[in-house]
């Protein structure tokens, strides 16, 4: 029976179990080559895997890297939304701690100046300190006074030669509000005559409401109450209980809104003045509408406002839209040709292409993105701020600063020279600022806070400058961020909108509490309400 043999294979030969003296010169020649070759191989098999080896590091290296610059970052952010979810929500800095600090700053600089000699003292600076030493209130000359004479009695006065009175003290009264109704009567007069009596009414004041009880002075006071005061309606649906009747809130919710309608008229001839000026300065906010068509309650929705308008009419007008679109901005800024200051969203990218429009950037803006990497960074080690760029951001600030001072010492010059200034000291501060930017940036972690920071400048660096184009532009659009903050506040306690027709009666009460005197504002409005309604009665009737 046939069967194969089992191969059995040599195992290789080492030098241990080799026995040279049994080889031959011819043999161990060959055996040498081969060991050679072995180790050749060996050789190569090593060192592509050390190359490997090292490309598996660098790139584990690149990983970790990466890793650690996305762990900064996100721990970044974290301690961003820490500093701005519970620290203050001020901009300055420890280095500015007294800087807004007016009421401190104010009583330091005054025991400072009371521990001085009177001699050493301004003429204004003593007579100041015996002002103040005397307790003198400076009540306002608008104030009502009433004098109040305290009498002795007529036993204590009994053998006295004479009597006077002197003052002792000034009070501050405060009369609280009171509601009162008015009854109005009206006269009527009966003429005979051929074909009968004929009776004749006195006039009657046009009403903005029509037949509703409340009058034009209550009509005021809800809206100063909302906006200029923040008060929500259902908290003075409690006031006016208090006072002595109860109205309630959607009694309240509709005045305001039917108020809006009326005067939605002389608002919209108000948006064409302003438009008619040549330098305008927007800016949007957040604002929730519970009922918004095609929108859910949670949806961002979008209060407008612009500020501008001629030098002898500036005005500071709201519009509310649920969207935040380009074509809003369009259409707010219809007919607008001039200088239209806004920070860098898109949405007035459209209106800033026509022709006659120009559109500068807010410094307030940029310099905001550096305070935020510096507070959210203070506390952080050496080398993590190094990574981040802390300390590029504080070099920033400090030209930043520079700029902000030069405008605080020109603000109370004409025009003229503050153009004059700007070119002259702006100018080279900026160009110095725009070069330390190229210069710097490459060397800050992409993705960092002060990164984007730079990178924001650089992009918008056009329209940053272009304050000093004239002398009447401002550097920043702090005002109409602050014709903004008012409506923040009272947004956080009146919280939100029912529907449409509310958050449209907000933008109309909203401009009233910008105004010095803010009902006496409203009672203006509504005045012109009823004028403009008795001129549309007169004109049908004719």
């Amino acid at each position: 029976m046939w069967y194969h043999k089992p191969m059995i294979s040599k195992p290789e030969p080492t030098l241990s179990n080799l026995n040279t003296e049994a080889l031959s010169v011819a043999e161990l020649r060959a055996l040498v080559g081969r060991f050679e070759q072995l180790l050749t191989e060996k050789n190569a098999q090593i060192q592509v895997l050390d190359e490997s080896l090292k490309q598996t590091i660098k790139r584990k290296d690149a990983d970790i890297h990466e890793r650690d610059r996305y762990i900064l970052k996100l721990e970044e952010i974290v301690r961003l939304r820490m500093v701005q979810k519970f620290a203050a929500s001020s901009e300055k800095l420890s280095h500015q701690i007294h800087l807004f600090d007016e009421a401190e700053l104010e009583a330091e600089l005054a025991e400072l100046l009371d521990s001085l000699p009177e001699a050493q003292l301004p003429p204004e600076e003593a007579k100041a300190r015996k002002q103040r030493q005397s307790r003198t209130r400076d009540f306002s000359d608008t104030l009502v006074r009433e004098r109040v004479e305290l009498r002795l009695t007529e036993a204590e006065k009994a053998g006295s030669t004479r009597t006077w009175f002197s003052k002792v003290k000034e009070e501050l009264e405060y009369i609280p509000a009171q509601l009162k109704v008015l009854e109005i009567w009206q006269e009527k007069a009966v003429f005979e005559t051929a074909t009968g009596d004929e009776v004749i009414s006195a006039s009657r004041p046009v009403h903005p409401l029509g037949k509703s009880f409340a009058s034009p002075s209550l009509l005021a006071q809800v809206i100063t109450s909302k906006y200029a005061d923040g008060l929500p309606l259902y908290r003075q649906e409690q006031i006016f209980k208090r006072l002595g009747h109860e109205i309630s809130r959607t009694c309240m919710a509709n005045w305001v809104i039917q108020l809006a309608v009326q005067l939605k008229p002389l608002l919209q001839r108000l948006r064409e003045s302003q438009c008619s000026g040549d330098y305008l300065q927007a800016d949007e906010t957040r604002m929730q509408v519970l009922k918004e068509k095609g929108k859910t309650a949670q949806s961002q929705k979008w209060m407008w406002v612009t500020r501008g308008g001629p030098p002898s009419q500036l005005s500071v007008l709201f519009e509310y839209d649920p969207s935040r679109a380009q074509g809003v901005a369009d259409r707010l800024l219809q007919g607008f040709s001039g200088v239209l200051q806004a920070d860098a969203y898109a949405g007035y990218a459209s209106i800033s292409k026509q022709q006659g429009v120009t559109r500068i950037g807010c410094w307030d803006h940029a310099r905001r993105k550096f305070v935020e990497v510096v507070r959210a960074n203070a506390r952080v080690d050496a080398r993590q701020a190094r990574k981040l760029g802390r300390s590029k951001a504080e070099e920033a600030l400090g030209y930043i600063r520079k700029l902000y001072r030069i405008e605080t010492h020109i603000k109370d010059l004409t025009a003229e020279e503050r153009y004059r200034v700007r070119q002259e000291l702006a100018l080279p501060e900026l160009t110095s600022f725009r070069t330390w930017l190229e210069t710097e940036t490459g060397k800050v972690m992409k993705g960092s806070k002060t990164r984007q920071a730079m990178d924001y400048i650089l992009n918008q660096w056009p329209e940053l400058i272009g304050y000093c184009q004239r002398g009447d532009l401002h550097i920043s659009n702090a005002l109409a961020e602050n014709a903004i903050r008012p409506f923040a506040v009272g947004r956080k306690a009146w919280l939100f909108a029912d529907t449409r027709r509310g958050a449209e009666a907000s933008a109309t009460g909203i401009p009233s509490l910008k105004q010095p005197k803010p009902i006496i504002w409203s009672r203006c409005l509504i005045s012109a309400t009823c004028w403009i309604t008795s001129q549309r009665q007169t004109r049908l009737q004719k």
